[in-house]
């Protein structure tokens, strides 16, 4: 079997996520949980120009993207993203809103939504797993 070429994914058994929200304390609760699912925390992002950064050359199998960033919101950061890392699964989070139309998270090129408030209980292997 031929060798595969080298790809900009990062590969081996944990689902490699990158978590974008400016809030610190947030950000720090999130990658304790997806540890203790059994995710690797990619990198954390305050906001897009450093999640754009984050994803520049090597891409995470997930992300969770807040909806409410300074500078542009998840709604117009997705859609780059998932331009830099097509393979990624885009979940948009969000404290202050508890429902995103199927056909905006389409538009955004995002997986799915999911209230802050649900994380510790939603399927997170379904939402980000690769």
């Amino acid at each position: 079997m031929p060798p595969s070429a080298p790809s900009d994914r990062i590969h081996d058994m944990a689902g490699h996520i990158l978590i974008v929200d400016d809030d610190v304390i947030f950000r720090t609760l999130a990658a304790e949980l997806l540890a203790s699912q059994g995710f690797d925390v990619f990198d954390e992002a305050a906001d897009g120009l450093a999640a754009l950064a984050a994803v520049a050359g090597r891409c995470p199998d997930g992300i969770l993207l807040d909806i409410s960033l300074p500078g542009p919101d998840g709604f117009t950061l997705a859609p780059s993203l998932a331009a830099a890392c097509p393979d990624a699964k885009i979940v948009l989070i969000s404290a202050g809103i508890d429902h995103v139309p199927a056909e905006v998270l389409q538009t955004c090129a995002a997986t799915a939504f999911l209230p802050k408030q649900e994380l510790v209980i939603a399927d997170l292997g379904a939402l980000l797993g690769a």
